[in-house]
C-alpha cells in the first residue's frame, strides 16, 4: 500500500538544519516532492541519496522584498502545493528597553512577515484544488512571555494569531492551517546566540529536532476530516 503522502508537493522553509531538515527528510521518505527553502540548501542536499525528489532554493526569507516573488515562482514551478511547513525563524535575547529598532524589524520580518508572504504564495493553488495542509512552527513563547525574550515572544504570539485567523478563512476552502508550539529544542539556533544563552540552559534536556518533526508529521498525516488547531509539545524537563 502506497504512502498517502506519495506524490504530494511540499515546501519546507528553514530546511537545511534542525526541525526543518528533519521534517524534509520524513516527507521525502514518505514519497513527497519537496522544495527545500533555506539560505544554504546545499547543507541538506549533499546528505540526500542520488535521485531524491528534492530541489533546493537559496532564499533569505529575512530579505522581505523578494519573498513573495520567489515563493510564488516555486509554487508555479511545482505545479501547485499540497503542504507548506513554515519553519524558518530567528531569536533575539535582550531586554526590550535596549533593543535596536532594526533588530526588532529584522526579527519580525523573518518570524512573521515572511510567513504571511509564504501563505499568500501557496494559497491560490490550494484553493483551486480545494485542499492543502499548512503547519506554522511557533513556540511555547507564543503562549507566555519570558524576560529577555520579549521580541521573540511578540513575534510568536503574532504568528499564532495569524495562524488562527488564516485557518478560519481557509477552512471553507478545504485547507487545514495548524500550529505547533514546541518548548526548547536543541537546534543550531542556540549556537547563534553566544554568551547570551543562560548557563542554566541544559541543551541535553531539550526536545530533539527529530521529536518535533515526528509531531509535525502527525499533523500532516491527520485524516481529511480531522484537524489539531494547535499542538503544544514540551520536553519532560519543563520550560527552561
Amino acid at each position: 500500500m502506497s504512502d498517502p503522502l506519495s506524490g504530494k508537493k511540499a515546501i519546507v522553509t528553514g530546511a537545511s538544519s534542525g526541525i526543518g531538515k528533519e521534517v524534509a527528510l520524513r516527507l521525502l521518505q514518505a514519497g513527497a516532492q519537496v522544495s527545500l527553502v533555506s539560505r544554504n540548501p546545499d547543507r541538506i542536499l549533499q546528505e540526500l541519496p542520488a535521485g531524491s525528489n528534492a530541489k533546493g532554493y537559496a532564499i533569505d526569507l529575512g530579505e522581505i522584498a523578494q519573498v513573495a516573488t520567489k515563493m510564488k515562482a516555486i509554487a508555479a514551478e511545482m505545479g501547485g502545493v499540497d503542504i507548506l511547513i513554515n519553519n524558518a525563524g530567528m531569536a533575539y535575547i535582550g531586554e526590550l528597553i535596549d533593543m535596536p529598532l532594526d533588530e526588532w524589524q529584522k526579527l519580525f520580518d523573518l518570524n512573521l512577515t515572511s510567513v504571511f508572504q509564504c501563505l499568500q504564495a501557496v494559497l491560490p493553488s490550494m484553493r483551486s484544488q480545494k485542499s492543502g495542509t499548512i503547519i506554522n512552527v511557533a513556540s511555547i513563547a507564543a503562549k507566555q512571555g519570558f524576560p529577555n525574550w520579549g521580541a521573540y515572544c511578540a513575534s510568536k504570539f503574532a504568528l499564532l494569531g495569524l495562524t488562527q485567523a488564516i485557518a478560519a478563512e481557509e477552512q471553507p476552502h478545504g485547507i487545514k492551517v495548524m500550529s505547533i508550539c514546541p518548548g526548547s529544542v536543541d537546534t543550531a539556533l542556540w549556537d547563534t546566540l553566544g554568551d547570551k544563552v543562560p548557563p542554566s540552559f541544559n541543551r541535553a534536556a531539550m526536545l530533539r529536532p527529530a521529536t518535533v518533526a515526528e509531531s509535525i508529521m502527525t499533523l500532516v498525516n491527520l485524516p481529511k476530516d480531522a484537524v489539531i488547531s494547535d499542538l503544544v509539545l514540551m520536553p519532560n524537563a519543563g520550560t527552561f
